[in-house]
């Protein structure tokens, strides 16, 4: 079931996600799905896309998914721990990210997200332990473009 998540307190464009230039597929609370450009901004300097773009994405994913499951008791979602291996250099075109969720307790859910070039190869894997916290600590919402509140 998808829900659709408020939107945030400032803008996606001036957020991490937007600067390097996030998009946002599908956002429910089982899987998700996005994708970011092989661009300049991602790349560390020997021209491959930085292994920080990967790992931002996939917590960026993995708290819209788990607050899309939570936000409705109350509670909101935060990175609490991820880790990537890297497989593969991707340099150019798109990133495609999907992610499910392996596990979803009270206090914490954890995430598997997988990053494939546009062929269809695995490119690097993350799993992403997300805490949920009570919606009255002030952290702002996780933003879900196109998913409007």
């Amino acid at each position: 079931m998808q829900r659709a998540a408020p939107q945030p307190p400032a803008s996606i464009e001036d957020s991490l996600d937007g600067v390097l230039g996030f998009e946002y597929l599908e956002i429910t609370e089982e899987v998700v799905r996005g994708r970011f450009p092989v661009v300049d901004r991602v790349k560390q300097p020997y021209g491959l896309v930085h292994g920080g773009a990967y790992a931002a994405f996939a917590e960026s994913l993995a708290s819209a998914g788990t607050f899309v499951g939570v936000q409705p008791e109350g509670n909101i979602a935060v990175g609490l721990s991820n880790s990537t291996s890297f497989l593969r250099p991707a340099v150019a075109g798109w990133v495609h990210a999907e992610g499910r969720r392996r596990h979803r307790g009270r206090t914490t859910w954890i995430w598997d997200v997988d990053f494939t070039d546009d062929e269809g190869r695995l490119c690097a894997t993350t799993r992403v332990t997300i805490a949920v916290r009570p919606g009255n600590v002030e952290v702002a919402a996780p933003a879900v473009p196109g998913h409007g509140g």
